[in-house]
């Protein structure tokens, strides 16, 4: 069996897990992105797409265009709808994605043709996105009764909505996201995958105890209250504060593993519970700290998290940082609930299970 990934970027290198997770079930697996990630991971087969990247300069340009619609949250804003649903919000928008699709079909149909990606027999589309926003590819795809899979990470579901005709052609829909499956009426979760066995923890504290906050986006992780409090306690406790932020992937992963404890997240803006860097910071036997809404509580109700909010973050730390006991107890924990809910061999076995639901297999 043959199983296509798309996506934007391989953003946390998930790609690249499922690649090997599928061939080590027997099957190929290929996954194409439209632009490099730039954490530099593995991009697959990249087509280097214009009119789209990951720089500060086009991020904050999108952010400041959609201000103009949704206020001052512009890209931020949450969508309702069930599902929420994207349409252009003017006519301009319209033509510029109609622009932009005619840009890019110079270069996405000559890859159609060299890499044979017709010739597959599921496809992944990653954040619910075809190579061309009006779908021209999947319908393609659809016609031939291939089997198309979505999965939503979260913003893209939340701020953008699905893109309708993706929507009506998908016939299984994913998500990591907790929250959404509040959203969208027909989705399943499935626990993220990594592999757990790319790191051996040593279960020890430092003599100084280590604060890592390690956010990709300030406003999305409640950098603005994480920030101050940690940068308190190192002032007035026996505590070094790290703040991981803008470099490259294997120098953050290199200094998240000398630390004890990592704050995922508070005010859950960005999405609900925990993410990669959690998944991340488990793995290596950190003791995570991260606010966990009610609903995520009853869902892992055996998790290892210190559960937090931005009114009890720092009293929760002080007590944290004075039990070098209670500390240590979750960093086993940790370890151990990773393995079992996060393991690419277990998260594989389950996605299989959808597909023997679907009679794909």
């Amino acid at each position: 069996m043959k199983i296509l990934y798309i996506s934007p970027e391989n953003t946390v290198g998930t790609l690249s897990l499922w690649k090997r997770a599928h061939e080590e079930l027997g099957n190929e697996c290929t996954f194409v992105t439209l632009y490099k990630s730039k954490h530099k991971y593995d991009p697959g087969i990249c087509l280097n797409l214009p009119l789209v990247n990951t720089s500060s300069w086009y991020l904050n340009g999108r952010h400041r265009y959609y201000q103009m619609f949704h206020g001052e949250l512009g890209n931020y804003k949450e969508k309702d709808g069930y599902p929420p649903t994207w349409h252009p919000n003017t006519r301009f928008e319209k033509l510029y994605f109609q622009f932009r699709d005619w840009v890019w079909h110079f270069y996405i149909e000559p890859a159609i043709e060299k890499y044979g990606l017709m010739d597959y027999d599921i496809y992944h589309f990653d954040w619910g996105l075809d190579l061309y926003r009006n779908c021209h590819f999947a319908k393609r795809i659809a016609k031939l009764g291939k089997p198309i899979v979505c999965t939503y990470h979260g913003q893209d579901m939340r701020t953008r909505g699905v893109i309708p005709q993706m929507n009506s052609l998908s016939q299984l829909n994913l998500t990591s996201e907790l929250d959404l499956l509040k959203k969208h009426p027909d989705i399943q979760y499935l626990f993220l995958p990594f592999d757990t066995k790319l790191y051996q923890p040593s279960f020890k504290t430092n003599k100084t105890i280590k604060i890592c906050h390690s956010p990709t986006n300030r406003y999305y992780k409640g950098s603005e209250t994480i920030i101050p409090i940690c940068e308190k306690l190192a002032e007035r406790e026996n505590v070094e504060f790290v703040l991981i932020e803008n470099m490259p992937h294997a120098a953050t992963q290199k200094i998240k593993q000398s630390c004890d404890i990592l704050i995922d997240q508070i005010h859950n803006r960005g999405g609900w519970g925990y993410g990669m860097n959690s998944i991340e910071a488990l793995s290596m036997g950190l003791c995570c700290v991260t606010e966990l809404v009610p609903e995520y509580v009853d869902f892992i109700p055996d998790h290892p998290f210190i559960n937090v909010t931005g009114e009890n973050l720092l009293n929760s730390l002080k007590n944290l940082i004075g039990n070098s006991t209670k500390i240590l107890k979750h960093k086993k924990k940790a370890r151990e609930w990773v393995i079992n809910k996060h393991d690419l061999t277990y998260t594989a076995e389950k996605l299989y299970e959808l597909y023997h639901e679907k009679d794909w297999l």
